[in-house]
């Protein structure tokens, strides 16, 4: 007898079970008991209450499933129950586990590694801890191919509660994976189509710079009186006059500085990855930054200090990691400045503002500023081009910035010949 009071189910009984016209069952208690098909074939059957609701699970074919077999998997599946295990979704993951290759974690990381090396460092750990801590946890275990749009849609909502931004990050990301596996026929269509109208929409942000020449001087001025560490003073002191993306800045490495050249050779990696050509090979230039006297003196000095490791903006405990995306916001917010004031991205605007408004043509500055071409083979290769302009540009910028700062950026500035 079960603890239930029914009677168990013997062996002889099982095999012994003949079928009839139409389908009917042997219990054996518990909620476990045998299918006898019309065809004469014989199902084990487990019926449990999880959270409320009725759950019935296949448990393999008799004779190949035998009912000891069958009893220690039904007690493995309540046992997990009694402990709160949804018995569904874990078996869910013990098939997926069973996949191997074929789960949404295991394909993603397939994808990132052939994907990143040409990432930005910035763009690799972004997408990383997006996966590990956003999505894997949710589908990580899914076979790829069983992962339904409302399934993927219920991930990307819990994320866009937090961040619209962050949302629209996985929902790119997931896409692509998506697509990368269709050739190996796990997955037919990608369930993240169309997805995006489902999530908040993209918020545009503002990135607080000074435009005025007094707010521009005030920023300055503190930022020569900065009293921390040397490494980050050479930063922000950098800041304005390169007024490259903010990652650039802080991943440089001493290998791209030619000093008798007087130029900042970035390569192609450290770029804004949706910039570069997918077929580029990693190690290219792809954006040069001329080197006006006072930043060639700043980076002389620093090299002094850091010139014998990889970058020149190391970080304090790990020397071989570059300093953080948050060195320099928080360095300006400890001199004063809010993020209404200036965020390290609004030095870009400052920028263009500036040399807008002193007559500089617009090809120079947007090429300066390294914003996209949309012809990207052009891109790649014409990352040279108006360079004899450009540095005449960007040493006559560096002059305005040290006259604003003594005060003198109210005189008469003459750049003909320049574009």
């Amino acid at each position: 007898m079960s603890r239930t009071g029914e009677k168990l189910l013997s062996d002889s009984a099982v095999r012994n079970a003949k079928p009839k016209e139409k389908a009917y069952t042997l219990r054996d208690g518990c909620g476990l008991f045998l299918v006898i098909e019309p065809s004469g074939r014989k199902w084990w059957r487990l019926r449990i209450i999880f959270a409320k609701k009725e759950n019935t699970f296949s448990l393999g074919e008799y004779p190949l499933v035998t009912l000891a077999t069958a009893r220690e998997e039904a007690f493995k599946i309540r046992s997990r129950s009694a402990k709160g295990i949804d018995p569904g979704v874990f078996r869910k993951t013990e098939k997926a586990q069973q996949c191997g290759d074929g789960t949404f974690e295991s394909v993603a990381r397939d994808w990132m590694a052939l994907k990143s090396p040409g990432w930005s460092q910035s763009h690799r750990e972004k997408t990383r801890a997006i996966l590990e801590k956003d999505v894997f946890p949710y589908i990580g275990v899914r076979p790829i191919g069983e992962i339904s749009p409302g399934e993927l849609l219920a991930v990307l909502k819990r994320i866009d509660i937090r961040s619209s931004a962050t949302a629209r990050k996985a929902y790119s990301t997931c896409k692509q994976i998506f697509v990368y596996d269709i050739p190996s026929g796990r997955v037919s269509v990608s369930p993240a189509t169309d997805l995006h109208a489902h999530l908040s929409p993209r918020v545009v942000k503002h990135m607080a710079a000074p435009t005025t020449r007094d707010e521009t001087a005030r920023l300055l001025r503190a930022i020569d009186g900065y009293s921390g560490t040397f490494v980050v003073h050479c930063a922000l002191r950098l800041s304005p006059m390169f007024f490259v993306r903010p990652g650039t800045l802080r991943s440089m490495e001493w290998v791209d500085i030619d000093f008798q050249r007087a130029e900042w050779r970035i390569p192609i990696e450290q770029l804004k990855r949706r910039q570069l050509d997918k077929l580029a090979r990693r190690g290219e230039v792809a954006h040069i930054v001329p080197l006006c006297r006072q930043a060639l003196a700043i980076l002389q000095d620093l090299y002094q200090l850091t010139g014998k490791g990889r970058y020149a903006f190391p970080a304090i405990r790990h020397k071989d990691q570059c300093i953080s995306n948050n060195t320099v916001r928080s360095a300006l917010r400890g001199m004063g400045f809010t993020g209404d004031d200036i965020t390290p991205h609004g030095f870009r605007h400052m920028a263009s503002t500036h040399l807008h408004e002193l007559g500089f043509p617009s090809h120079l500055i947007e090429k300066q500023l390294a914003h996209s071409d949309h012809n990207k083979i052009r891109a790649v290769y014409n990352h040279a081009e108006y360079l004899p302009e450009r540095k005449r540009m960007m040493q006559a910028w560096a002059d305005y910035l040290d006259d604003l700062k003594t005060g003198q950026g109210e005189k008469v500035y003459s750049f003909g010949g320049v574009g």
